[in-house]
């Protein structure tokens, strides 16, 4: 409920979604509220977070849930709830999942309910709901229904509320349970009290489920031989049973005579309602019948016949006339007896009469209808009504008065136009006629319907062709049947059951059949508890300055135990939402100014009362207002906090451009100095400079024409101290020529720092900056130095923060290679040079050869050439192939070589040329190849064998005999480049080492073998 403020409202109420098995299906909610409400969607009482299938969304005002691939287990009902600080609200949402379900025996069973939960085995759930029925009075009904549930649950068989065995005998109705979990009530013999709203409850230890269905028993018309006439009273009937199935009526009783001296007496003004209550008990069921003067009463607009909450069995009459006056009869029977009760009512006219009173009035759809009746006197006003609303005139209703003749003329009759109108003078007199309206609604739903909380909703209506294409709506959206909300046609009548009703079930129900409709107003009134009453006697006095004042009285019969709240509204003319203007909880009036609406225009104005039980109708007001607004605070000022130093800007927008005055603690501020005042459009703003502690909880206050506003300064204390720092920013460690940097942060921007080192204050000069930003202050020393290293300090006035700073010499790196590791293949016995360059001309570094350090040898030379440093081997050998590093302190490069032997041209003159090599085993085999083919034995090739030698000979080398000669053994071989040509040879022995490996070593040259490579 909107009591008070912006409370959530619900904008648009959720439409039912009907999905496809699979698809993905979305729920949507529009609510409003100030503040900003917080919403959040359930299912049965558990919160639907916004994961896995789940996805929930914003969009303006529209909240959705968005399930996807959805199933038979996710059709149900889903409550969509608001709350802020004011208040709460919530509206309900359904989703309908179609296709097809198995039940556990693999039965196809189409569900066409909304409620159906198959996420669990074992709380009760309806596969097959009861199904309405019509029957004929006498014959029997049954209601069968499918229920699941493990354990199997319990059901219980009610009727409008009440419990069977209370109402029923024994032998009148009988409960079963079947296989496969049918349940069945069988009615015999059904009675006229037999009709009404049967449902089944379900219950096991997890839960209940509810499924209800109508009953509707028909009167067999009697046979002429069976009637029975009488000129105070009328036989009682019953039905004994016939065979084939039917029923003749036959008299059991005479009614008791009516004893004159006791029958009570009623006066009642015409136009006043007349209620007449009897309590009877009796079992079975008795069956009751209200009379006036001998004659069955049928229940139609004026004669409501109803059993209320007390169980009396009740007739009201309303806006009596004179001829309802007469004996009224409470005639009750059972099969065991009959009784009745009587009262005479008598209908009073008033002291002043009309000339002429209302007639009756039947009108078709779309068409006029005149209601006209004469007053006493011309100067006579005349108020018109439809039952209990006031009518005024409008497009809808045009109203006339010439001379004592008062008119009424109805535009577009409609079936909701069809009711009691009433004409009434000052006085109270009232004439009163019935407008019946003609069309294709024969019986149409009534005005409202009040039930409470739990009772069934029940609402009938009666067309006139069977085959019509009807729609029930609620609030606007098409309702279909489930468990709870029974939708029924029998031929021409058409009934519709909310069972079990809640609280949010209020609202309006529309029954349309092609273009008429009818509507009725549903009220859930809460358990012992009532809304509250409209109030009465409203009044607006318009004879003042933009503004109006409205007036009304409490209704004189309102509770008084509960709070209840007076809320006024608004409406401009030409637009169809209510705004809120005023709420009070005593006073009974207000006054309206042009100030509190948003533009110029006509409004209208309508008061009604609400309390935590519901809300009353609503008065409206009967004149128009014309308000123009005045100037508004669109963004009103707000509070400034700012440091000692800092400057405070403040700022306000109005609803239009006008010349405003800023004040600080009453004295006027004028632009210039410490302040800058500024107007853009309907934006002024006010920046005081730099505020000191002097202007602490000043108050700020901005004035123009009618309006007025104010905010307060608050200044706080500087505190300059410095925020801690890191061990890594407190620590400095540099190497000669780098940049030092060392900063750090206050808690003011304005606070002011001295920079020392080692207790020296420092100053700016070349290579040392000092530098200011913010809250941030630095040092910036552009090349360091060793007389750099020290302890700085920052300080302010109130702390102190330190520095260490270390400057080191920069380690050795080596410069050159810039690669860590090198690859080289070097060709014997040419001279190797391995070459670096360090960082530094003077450092030290050391020389490895797998990973023992070298030391210079008349074949090994280490040279230092300023940042050069080299490794020189001048005549290598295969041996000096391996892995050599050149380490400094801090650094390291290693050079992979790789040799191979290197390749000579010679040219022979008629010497042979012999290439040997020496094996590690006496018993090695090898073999030769000339570029990787292998050499046979020939005239001019021999291959000899020498203990651990083997030899290939030449013997007369020609140019052909150029290329690459391999000796292979099974684990190692060697190659010798030969090439045969006019100009040297080089004389070379080869030998080899290793016992158990074949490999194959150079050997120290001699004179008696020449090897040509």
């Amino acid at each position: 409920m909107d009591i008070l403020g912006g409370a959530p409202r619900v904008l648009g109420y959720p439409r039912p979604v009907v999905a496809q098995f699979g698809a993905d299906a979305t729920l949507r909610c529009q609510i409003g509220g100030d503040p900003h409400p917080d919403v959040i969607w359930e299912r049965k009482n558990i919160q639907i977070l916004s994961e896995g299938r789940y996805k929930i969304s914003e969009e303006g005002k529209a909240y959705l849930l968005t399930i996807t691939g959805v199933t038979q287990q996710d059709a149900g009902q889903y409550i969509c709830k608001a709350r802020n600080s004011v208040g709460e609200t919530y509206a309900a949402a359904s989703l309908k999942v179609e296709g097809e379900l198995l039940d556990n025996n693999g039965e196809s069973i189409q569900s066409n309910s909304n409620e159906i939960d198959l996420t669990s085995n074992d709380k009760p759930r309806f596969l097959i709901k009861p199904l309405s029925l019509r029957v004929d009075r006498g014959e029997d009904a049954a209601f069968s229904c499918k229920i699941w549930g493990t354990p199997l649950p319990e059901v219980t068989w009610e009727k409008d509320g009440k419990k069977l065995n209370d109402i029923f005998e024994n032998s009148h109705f009988s409960v079963s349970i079947q296989d496969r979990g049918w349940f069945q009530l069988k009615i015999y013999r059904t009675r006229m009290p037999d009709k009404g709203v049967y449902t089944c409850k379900a219950v096991n230890s997890y839960g209940e489920a509810l499924a209800g269905a109508v009953l509707l028993v028909e009167p067999i018309p009697e046979r002429e031989d069976s009637k029975t006439s009488s000129n105070s009273h009328v036989g009682s009937q019953m039905l004994p049973k016939q065979r084939g199935g039917r029923f003749s009526l036959s008299k059991l009783a005479e009614e008791p005579p009516i004893i004159p001296s006791k029958v009570k007496k009623f006066v009642v003004t015409e136009g006043k309602h007349a209620k007449f209550r009897c309590f009877v008990t009796g079992k079975p069921k008795p069956e009751i019948i209200w009379k006036k003067d001998g004659v069955p009463l049928e229940p139609d607009r004026r004669h409501l016949v109803f059993e209320d909450r007390e169980g009396y069995y009740t007739l009201k009459v309303l806006y009596c006339k004179m001829q309802d006056t007469g004996l009224y009869v409470c005639a009750a029977s059972n099969t065991l007896g009959n009784t009745l009760s009587a009262v005479h009512l008598t209908v009073k006219g008033p002291a002043v009469r009309f000339r002429r009173t209302l007639k009756d009035v039947e009108a078709k759809e779309r068409d006029v209808a005149v209601l006209e009746c004469e007053v006493p006197d011309e100067t006579i006003p005349a108020a018109w009504y439809l039952e209990d609303q006031r009518l005024m005139p409008s497009s809808k209703y045009g109203m006339e008065q010439k001379g004592t003749r008062r008119r009424l003329t109805i535009h577009d009759v409609g079936m909701d136009d069809d009711g009691v109108y009433l004409c009434e003078m000052p006085d109270g007199a009232k004439s009163i006629a019935e407008l019946a309206v003609k069309g294709t609604i024969v019986r149409k739903l009534p005005r409202k319907l009040e039930v409470l909380e739990g009772e069934n909703a029940v609402f009938c209506v009666e067309v006139e062709n069977d085959e019509m294409e009807v729609h029930w709506f609620k609030e606007g959206l098409l309702l279909h049947e489930t468990h709870q909300t029974i939708l029924k046609a029998f031929g021409k009548t058409h009934i519709l059951v909310f069972v079990n009703v809640a609280y949010h079930d209020s609202g309006i129900v529309t029954f349309v059949a092609g273009r008429s409709k009818s509507s009725s107003r549903l009220k859930v009134k809460a358990t012992k508890h009532s809304p509250p009453i409209c109030p009465v006697g409203v009044k607006v006095d318009i004879e003042r300055p933009n503004s109006a004042l409205f007036s009304w009285v409490p209704a004189p019969n309102s509770q008084t135990t509960t709070r209840s709240m007076f809320v006024l509204e608004r409406k401009e003319i030409g637009s169809q939402e209510w705004q809120k203007c005023f709420t009070s909880e005593t006073v009974t009036s207000a006054e309206v100014s042009g100030d509190s609406v948003p533009c110029e225009g006509d409004y209208r104005f309508r008061v009604c009362c609400i309390n935590k039980y519901g809300r009353s109708g609503h008065v409206e007001f009967p004149k128009v207002v014309h308000l123009v607004p005045g100037p508004k605070i669109h963004k009103h000022l707000q509070g400034c906090e700012v440091m000692e130093g800092e400057d405070a800007q403040f700022s306000i927008e109005l609803s239009a451009p006008m010349v405003g005055t800023w004040f600080l603690n009453s004295s006027q501020l004028q632009h210039g100095g410490r302040y800058s005042v500024q107007l853009n459009q309907t934006k002024h703003s006010l920046v005081i400079h730099e505020a000191g502690t002097a202007d602490d909880t000043a108050e700020i206050t901005f004035i123009a024409n009618g309006v007025r506003d104010s905010a307060v300064l608050k200044v706080k204390s500087a505190v300059f101290k410095f925020i801690p720092l890191s061990d890594l920013e407190s620590s400095k460690r540099v190497e000669t020529g780098d940049t030092i940097v060392l900063y750090c942060e206050v808690t003011h921007p304005f606070a002011k720092v001295t920079w020392f080192k080692n207790g020296e204050k420092l100053q700016v000069s070349d290579g040392l900056n000092i530098q200011s930003d913010g809250k941030m202050r630095r040092i910036v020393i552009q090349s360091a130095e060793a007389s750099h290293s020290g302890v700085y300090t920052c300080q302010t006035s109130e702390d102190v923060i330190k520095f260490n700073v270390d400057v080191e010499e920069p380690p050795v790196r080596i410069i050159s290679p810039c690669e860590p590791e090198v690859e080289l293949t070097h060709i014997a016995p040419e001279r190797l040079e391995l070459c670096c360059e360090v960082s530094q001309a003077d450092a030290p570094v050391r020389w490895y050869k797998d990973s023992l350090e070298v030391e210079e040898s008349p074949n090994l030379i280490l040279e230092v050439d300023g940042a050069q440093r080299r490794l020189v081997i001048p005549l290598t050998t295969v041996s000096d192939k391996g892995e050599y590093i050149c380490d400094t302190e801090n650094d390291s490069v290693a050079f992979l070589v790789n040799i191979t032997g290197k390749y000579k041209e010679t040219y022979l003159a008629g010497k042979p040329i012999v290439l040997e090599v020496e094996v590690s085993r006496l018993t090695a085999d090898v073999k030769w190849l000339l570029n990787d083919k292998e050499i046979e034995q020939s005239s001019n090739i021999t291959i000899t064998e020498d203990g651990i030698f083997r030899h290939l000979t030449i013997n007369s080398p020609t140019p052909n005999n150029s290329g690459k000669y391999t000796c292979d053994a099974a684990d190692d071989k060697i190659d010798f480049q030969v090439k045969v040509s006019v100009d040297f040879t080089t004389n070379y022995y080869i030998s080899m080492k290793n016992n158990y490996e074949y490999h194959f070593l150079p050997v120290p040259l001699s004179n008696s073998t020449k090897v040509v490579m």
